[in-house]
C-alpha cells in the first residue's frame, strides 16, 4: 500500500459509500470502507480526463 496522502471529495457524505484518491503522476483510488484491499492506479492524464467529463455532465 502506498504511503501517499489520500483524500475524499468534499461532496462525500457520512454514509461511508466513498472512494479516496491520492493524486500524483498516477492517481490511486481506493474504497474508504476497505482500505486494506489496496488501490487502483490510473495515469494522471486519464484521471484528469474522467474528472473533466464528470464536471461537464457527460457521465
Amino acid at each position: 500500500m502506498s504511503n501517499r496522502d489520500f483524500h475524499k471529495s468534499s461532496y462525500s457524505t457520512s454514509g461511508g459509500n466513498c472512494v479516496e484518491v491520492a493524486e500524483g503522476q498516477q492517481a490511486l483510488i481506493r474504497d474508504t470502507q476497505h482500505r486494506e484491499l489496496g488501490s487502483l492506479a490510473f495515469p494522471a492524464d486519464q484521471w484528469a480526463a474522467l474528472l473533466r467529463e464528470i464536471k461537464r455532465g457527460a457521465l
